[in-house]
Order: C-alpha cells, then sequence, then structure tokens
C-alpha cells in the first residue's frame, strides 16, 4: 500500500497514511464497530415479536414504529455528524455516542409500554449515527485514499458480523429465557466496551491534515465545502454520488425490512423462535464476514460492478423468499444468504465510492449525507412495509423490496462512473 509521510515537527512522531502504518489503532476502531454493531443487534430477533406479542400490536405499522423512529434518528444524526467534525473531534463525537447508548439496554429490557420501546430506539438512532459515522471516518483518514475500500470492508464487516451474532444469540436466550429481559441485557457488555475502548482511540485530525496537504484544492467555484452545497451536491447534482445515494436507501429499506417483516412472515408460517434468529442473524454474519473481501475486491476492480450484481442479487434473494415459502425454513436460509452476499458486495463499495468523488475538504459532509439517505431506507421500508402488510399483507412487502431492488441496481448502472484514487 502506498504510504506519504508528514514531514517531522519537533519531536512529535510522523504521521503516515496506510494501513500498516496504522494497524493498532485501526484495529481498536475495529473492535469499536464490533460493540457498535452488537448493541444494535439486540432487537433484531426479539423487537419485532415483543411488539406483536408482549405489548398486543395488531397493526404491523405500529410494530415496525420503533424501526422507523430509529431510521429518521439515525439518518438525521448521520448528516449533523459530518458537519459537527467541523466543530468537534471525532474521538469527542464517539464518546458522545457511547455516553447516549447507556439507557438503551435497560429500556429494551424493562419497558412498560411499547413508547419506551420508540423512546430507546430514538437513543439507539443517536448512538449509531454518532459511532458508526466516526468508526467509519476515523478507518478512512488513516488509510488514506488507496486503501478506501479495504478500509471500509473491514469496517463494516466488524459491525455487521456482531450484529448477525447477536442476533443469533438474542434467538437462541429468547427461546430459553423468553423475550426479556435476558436478551437484551447483553447490550450491557456492548455499551462498557465501546465506551472504554473509545477513550483508548486516538483523534484522526493529523492525518486529515495530511492528506489535505498532498491533495488538490477544491475548485472555488463549483467544490464549496459547506453542508447546504455537499447536500445538494451529494444528492443530486452529482450523477455517481446520486447513484451511490439512492443504491444506499434502497439497500437499508431492504434491511429495514427484513428487520421488520421476515420474524413476522416466517412464524406465522410455523418458523420458532430459534429457526428466526437463525434467519436473521444469517443474513448480517455473512454481510459481515464477505465485506473484508469485498472492501478488498472494490479496490481492485472498481466499485460499480460490486454496487450494480449486488443490488440484483439481493433482489434474487427476495423472490426465493416468497417462491419458495412453502419450506419456510429453506425459505428463510436461501433468502438471507443471497441477501447477505449481495449486501457484502454493495456496502464497502458504496462508502467507497463516495469517498473517491469527494473532496477530503467535504468528505465527512458526502460521507454523512450519503448515510443520511442510506439510513432514511429503514424508516422509509418499514413505512411502505408496514402500510402494505396492513392492506395487502406481509408477501406484498417482499415483492415490493424485490422490483425496488432491481431497479435500484439499473439506476446504478447508468449513474456511476469510476473515479480512481490519487
Amino acid at each position: 500500500m502506498t504510504t506519504v509521510r508528514a514531514t517531522e515537527t519537533s519531536g512529535a512522531p510522523p504521521v503516515r497514511l496506510g494501513l500498516r502504518e496504522n494497524w493498532p489503532q485501526f484495529a481498536l476502531l475495529v473492535l469499536v464497530n464490533v460493540c457498535v454493531g452488537g448493541l444494535v443487534g439486540l432487537e433484531r430477533t426479539t423487537v419485532p415479536l415483543i411488539g406483536s406479542e408482549a405489548f398486543s400490536l395488531t397493526s404491523d405499522l405500529a410494530v415496525f414504529s420503533f424501526i422507523i423512529a430509529f431510521g429518521l434518528t439515525k439518518a438525521l444524526t448521520n448528516l449533523a455528524a459530518g458537519a459537527l467534525t467541523a466543530r468537534f473531534r471525532r474521538k469527542q463525537l464517539l464518546l458522545a455516542g457511547w455516553l447516549i447508548a447507556i439507557p438503551v439496554p435497560f429500556a429494551l429490557a424493562w419497558a412498560p409500554s411499547w413508547g419506551w420501546i420508540v423512546a430507546a430506539n430514538v437513543l439507539l438512532g443517536l448512538n449509531q449515527g454518532l459511532t458508526w459515522s466516526m468508526t467509519v471516518n476515523m478507518k478512512i483518514d488513516l488509510v488514506g485514499p488507496a486503501g478506501r475500500g479495504l478500509a471500509t470492508g473491514l469496517n463494516e464487516a466488524a459491525g455487521y458480523t456482531a450484529v448477525g451474532a447477536t442476533a443469533l444469540l438474542t434467538g437462541y436466550l429468547a427461546t430459553a429465557y423468553g423475550l426479556r429481559p435476558v436478551p437484551e441485557l447483553i447490550g450491557v457488555v456492548f455499551v462498557a466496551a465501546g465506551l472504554a475502548l473509545a477513550l483508548v482511540v486516538h483523534d484522526t485530525a493529523a492525518h486529515v491534515a495530511l492528506e489535505l496537504s498532498r491533495h488538490p484544492g477544491p475548485r472555488s467555484g463549483d467544490e464549496r465545502t459547506g453542508l447546504a452545497q455537499t447536500f445538494a451536491r451529494t444528492s443530486w447534482h452529482n450523477r455517481s454520488l446520486r447513484g451511490a445515494s439512492q443504491a444506499g436507501l434502497i439497500n437499508n429499506l431492504n434491511d429495514g425490512l427484513t428487520w421488520g417483516v421476515f420474524p413476522l412472515l416466517f412464524t406465522d408460517h410455523g418458523l420458532g423462535l430459534a429457526a428466526v434468529g437463525l434467519i436473521k442473524g444469517l443474513y448480517p454474519i455473512l454481510w459481515g464476514i464477505g465485506q473484508t473481501a469485498t472492501g478488498h475486491l472494490a479496490d481492485r476492480i472498481g466499485r460499480k460492478p460490486l454496487i450494480v450484481y449486488g443490488m440484483l442479487v439481493q433482489a434474487a434473494g427476495f423472490v426465493l423468499a416468497l417462491t419458495l415459502l412453502d419450506t419456510p425454513l429453506l425459505a428463510g436460509v436461501l433468502s438471507a444468504v443471497l441477501l447477505g452476499l449481495g449486501t457484502a458486495m454493495v456496502y464497502p463499495a458504496l462508502i467507497a465510492s463516495i469517498s473517491d468523488h469527494a473532496h477530503p475538504a467535504w468528505r465527512a459532509n458526502a460521507l454523512g449525507t450519503y448515510r443520511f439517505w442510506r439510513d432514511i431506507g429503514y424508516a422509509a421500508g418499514d413505512l411502505v412495509a408496514g402500510l402494505l402488510a396492513d392492506v395487502l399483507g406481509l408477501d406484498a412487502t417482499v415483492v415490493a423490496a424485490a422490483v425496488l431492488t432491481a431497479v435500484s441496481g439499473l439506476l446504478a448502472a447508468r449513474w456511476i462512473t469510476e473515479h480512481h484514487a490519487h
């Protein structure tokens, strides 16, 4: 990997860009993101069933309201996080995210009403928006332009493998001990460990300054660095950034939809909590582990092929979920495999593509904008899923997801262009 050395200053160690040169800090950030993913993984198997069984919610839209609250809060926090990096150091925002998370596992474990679950998901959205945004930004800061795909792949692999492993674990714990409180209280471990690790991690401001010193300045006329200008550029004006943003939105629409719909769909077809936990765990585990390879592959063959074909593979996963529903375990496992592999192809390539097309001076805002649109997908997915499920049934939500995902892949093929790192 190509590295760049900063000019040595009085007594200070040289600042270098590259994974090998920064591996201790990079490894700490990987562990932080394991805790970030583990905390959100608490909800993947049990919370939709808590809504329908413990609180007797009869409307699917009401059950999915906790994901809508989570998605909206996380999306807005992602957007704000980019702007906040201009005023606060990344480490400060990372610590703030963990402090906000402290009440979450306790609220999930002992909430006296569904409103408390929704409120806990507002806090969880704030936590995820700050902590996951900062681990992504800090890893990209450390490795420099040449290793963005690998860096984002390792970051997302750590987080989503933890999501899947926790979803699998909570399914088995719920089978043995009930839906609450035991499965949710393992979140206390994630919060404590994440906060402790965040205290040890070093800030990456010097690495950003080094990359900026070696990068051509933004053009004054069309590359203004403010949030409003970057939001417009990332959301619409730049074709490649637009293509990545819409694909991110649909990708997380899929994730939000499976988060809310799959536990209800497969329990309606006779599966127990352990089997649902297997399906809900397998999807993010494959998504997570696969990114260690696909992130590196994105640096080798480019971002676009992985994005386009990854979306089409996900669409095929939804088709299998319905066509094989007479054998629900097989349907769930095969759909989870395709959804996990397809998402692994897409996830690091999308973040790397955004980073490729964004100047370091406004990259944090571009990533914040992309992550805003991506995580709006959680809210949009479960709003659409809840409305469709209440009117047409759960199957209709799966059909809608398959169609939207295929169309998104075709739009990505049309809009995204490759932009090789400097």
